[in-house]
């Protein structure tokens, strides 16, 4: 009989939760866990325990865990991510949910679409939309193609500055822009010093990329935008600005106001959307 896979060591991954907790990680003990099964993988070849110290050492360093795994969950989609592109989270889910009332055929573009998470979410739950994910990063689209291809989920991509190359018509633009002012702690290198920073990373408090987008989405009859903590109120006030009509904030798991979606009234047939 073939022998059994090496294991890490019970007192190891103890001592590694509390390598990590130190560190500051805020799932210390789960994290080590994670990544002993990681150290383990498929293989049974030794030194699974030389494998998990060096991951271990990796997550000590504040490189977030989905970077180390390879992967990570969204809507219940496993997506593949690296530094590449932004590791989804859980507060963008409700870009995805706002969508999900859209008319039946709607032509959607997801901007800034980083891994694919939303326009693969979006696509999986409403498969009757025509979906397009775009990305200024040809890295991003690599990964989001590489992740559509091996969910078996059709999604079109296309490389874009916002709508500068995806001029439409559109039915409907989501977006999870950069939102995040260059000074804020968020920014800090602790904290997405691994992730890519043009994905967070915006001027103006953070508004610059969102105001020149609601000004590029003036011919779109329905738009949602994932926003900063305190930004809904004024990023409500720019969508009603430009036109929209129907202007509502939807919160995220936290409650805070995360999501902010403005639809035309008056929209043409192709863009009436509810």
């Amino acid at each position: 009989m073939p022998e059994a896979p090496e294991r890490v060591p019970g007192p190891a991954v103890r001592d590694a939760g509390r390598r990590l907790a130190e560190a500051g990680c805020a799932r210390p003990h789960a994290d080590a866990r994670a990544l002993a099964d990681a150290a383990l993988g498929d293989s049974e070849e030794p030194g699974a325990e030389a494998r998990f110290e060096s991951l271990v050492a990796r997550r000590a360093a504040r490189e977030p865990l989905a970077y180390i795994l390879g992967r990570t969950f969204f809507r219940g989609l496993e997506l593949r991510v690296d530094p590449r592109v932004l590791i989804p989270r859980p507060h963008t889910e409700p870009l995805v949910e706002a969508a999900l009332a859209l008319p039946r055929g709607a032509r959607v573009l997801d901007l800034c679409t980083g891994s694919g998470a939303v326009a693969l979410s979006l696509k999986r739950e409403r498969p009757d939309l025509e979906v397009v994910g775009a990305d200024l990063s040809t890295g991003a689209l690599a990964v989001a193609s590489g992740n559509a291809d091996r969910l078996g989920i059709e999604v079109a991509w296309i490389t874009s500055d916002l709508l500068a190359d995806a001029p439409g018509p559109w039915d409907a633009v989501l977006a999870n822009p950069p939102y995040i002012d260059e000074g804020e702690p968020a920014l800090a290198p602790e904290m997405v010093g691994h992730e890519p920073r043009l994905a967070f990373g915006g001027g103006d408090g953070g508004l610059a990329v969102i105001r020149r987008l609601i000004d590029e989405v003036s011919a779109v009859p329905w738009v949602a935008l994932e926003v900063g903590d305190h930004q809904g109120a004024t990023v409500r006030d720019l969508l009603t600005r430009a036109g929209f009509d129907e202007v509502r904030g939807h919160p995220d798991y936290t409650g805070v106001e995360r999501v902010v979606a403005g639809a035309r009234a008056h929209a043409s047939r192709r863009s009436d959307v509810a």
